[in-house]
């Protein structure tokens, strides 16, 4: 876990997909989305309600889709309330460590939404594993830090949401959707013993990559166009695994939004 934001141009190891993203581009694969610029993004916080829960770390990852090189940004704040034990069996950070080494949360918060709106403008696609809960809880941190969220609630990203996706192609596949045993099902490598938000967003882009260069009509689908089909794609499975739910439960509600649960016209949050 990287203590400070820090941003490296990796050398071969952290390469991407191995030949996968080095190749160069020819003038019909530019219009491949998973052949041109990437971004990847992943959090890891305190709980797994992003109405209230915090952001413990997180990292944006660069990806050069022709030469296969990355430049990660990671940070590292202090929530400002103590970390369960649960969470920290997770992601291995202690509220000890968050404190002793973490950066103000409200400092982070407007590193990240910064860094996004950057990502944004340059109209780069954006790799993130089950988007509502990281870009919920980072809109959710924003609020509670008095930061601006446009790039979040404005529709200027572009994101990529492998989990959607994979959903989609594979429906009826049995079996768990978490992003370790989803990269196993697809052949794509996982590094890192634990979760971490550096690691889970690069497995989150390998992904990505993994789906569209084995779908031709994913990857030559235009970003607007797949965007909005994942929005489609998020409410159609959240209905159908609540209509299943509500066999048992009459009263069961899946969310359907997607990539972010809005929260309109309400304050700040609390910090």
């Amino acid at each position: 876990m990287t203590e400070h934001p820090q941003t490296a141009t990796s050398g071969s190891d952290h390469q991407v997909g191995a030949a996968s993203l080095s190749q160069s581009l020819s003038q019909e694969d530019v219009l491949n989305w998973h052949l041109g610029p990437l971004a990847a993004f992943d959090t890891e916080t305190t709980g797994t309600d992003p109405e209230s829960d915090r952001l413990v770390s997180a990292a944006l990852l660069r990806l050069d889709g022709t030469s296969g090189a990355m430049t990660p940004t990671t940070w590292l704040a202090d929530p400002g309330v103590e970390i369960p034990q649960e969470a920290t069996a997770i992601h291995g950070i202690t509220t000890d460590h968050a404190r002793a080494h973490g950066r103000p949360a409200a400092e982070v918060i407007g590193e990240i939404l910064a860094a996004l709106t950057e990502v944004a403008a340059r109209g780069v696609p954006l790799v993130v594993y089950n988007a509502p809960y990281d870009l919920t809880l980072l809109e959710r941190e924003a609020r509670r830090h008095g930061h601006p969220s446009d790039v979040l609630t404005g529709g200027t990203l572009r994101v990529i949401d492998p989990l959607v996706i994979d959903k989609h192609l594979d429906r009826f596949r049995r079996g768990s959707r978490r992003l370790a045993d989803v990269c196993a099902h697809h052949g794509v490598a996982f590094d890192g013993q634990a979760h971490g938000a550096h690691a889970d967003a690069l497995a989150a882009a390998r992904l990505a990559w993994r789906l569209a260069a084995d779908n031709e009509e994913l990857a030559a689908r235009p970003l607007e166009d797949l965007h909005a089909a994942q929005a489609d794609w998020r409410a159609e499975q959240a209905a159908s695994f609540e209509a299943y739910l509500r066999r048992r439960d009459p009263d069961a509600v899946v969310e359907r939004n997607w990539p972010l649960i809005p929260q309109d016209d309400l304050p700040n949050l609390e910090p």
